[in-house]
């Protein structure tokens, strides 16, 4: 991300952060189900270094704390408050950018749920981390497909993610680095009373951080007809979450 896009997004997660956990549900299942996925995959139990990017409010490192250990366990996030997470399961904080900070050396486990879609080449980006993984190391990540928010990209809102990209790009960007084991997408969605109920959801998630202009209330009054038009029936209007992940193991010999 440049710089001012980073800092907006920043301050955007920094506001949701005390509503996220409660709102973000569809990212709680994600993180459960990448923990999961990463165990049944054959992985150790026990880790010597690992290194969690965008750890948030703590779904991925909770659900890792619980199935596995970790000599050093090292969580990364955009937003200070984030730190919180970090002692609360008593690990190291590394603060900002995943793209610019600099890593621990030689993880043996990257991992990272609802994050790279942030970032504007979430490719290139796991491809760096395939090669900075230690020999006999594991890469569980996910994050989110073009079918993300597919509602408010036809009423033409920005809230959407910049590097939304299916997995089959995911794969091709590791491959002959990492052995990939499993992978897969899918689409589910969420349903609101209201197109102000979406917003609402948007702003507790933070999701709102790329939008650029306040809303007006000739545009907010646009934006819900438009929105229940297209997107609405007798139980409200839908919301759609498309998530994408990778599980991978890097070679001992490389």
């Amino acid at each position: 991300m440049n710089t001012q896009m980073t800092d907006r997004v920043q301050r955007s997660f920094s506001r949701s952060f005390r509503t996220y956990h409660d709102a973000a549900c569809q990212q709680a299942r994600i993180a459960e189900r990448l923990a999961q996925d990463l165990r049944k995959s054959g992985a150790p139990q026990h880790f010597t270094s690992a290194l969690e990017f965008g750890c948030g409010t703590g779904f991925l490192t909770q659900k890792l704390c619980a199935d596995f250990t970790f000599e050093k366990l090292t969580i990364n996030d955009l937003s200070p408050e984030a730190r919180e997470t970090a002692d609360g399961f008593g690990a190291d904080f590394l603060c900002g950018d995943a793209e610019t900070v600099a890593w621990p050396k030689r993880p043996d486990l990257i991992a990272s749920a609802s994050m790279i879609q942030w970032l504007h080449d979430p490719a290139a980006f796991l491809r760096r981390a395939a090669i900075a993984m230690a020999p006999g190391g594991w890469l569980a990540v996910s994050g989110f497909g073009p079918g993300q928010y597919r509602e408010l990209v036809h009423v033409g809102s920005a809230a959407k993610a910049p590097g939304l990209c299916r997995v089959e790009k995911l794969v091709g960007a590791v491959d002959g680095l990492v052995d990939v084991i499993s992978y897969g997408e899918d689409e589910r969605q969420m349903q609101f009373s209201t197109p102000r109920k979406v917003l609402d959801h948007l702003r507790k998630t933070g999701v709102n951080g790329r939008a650029q202009k306040p809303w007006t209330k000739s545009s907010l009054l646009a934006f819900s007809n438009d929105y229940c038009q297209r997107f609405g029936d007798a139980g409200g209007v839908s919301l759609t979450y498309h998530p994408t992940w990778i599980i991978a193991r890097k070679p001992d010999t490389v």
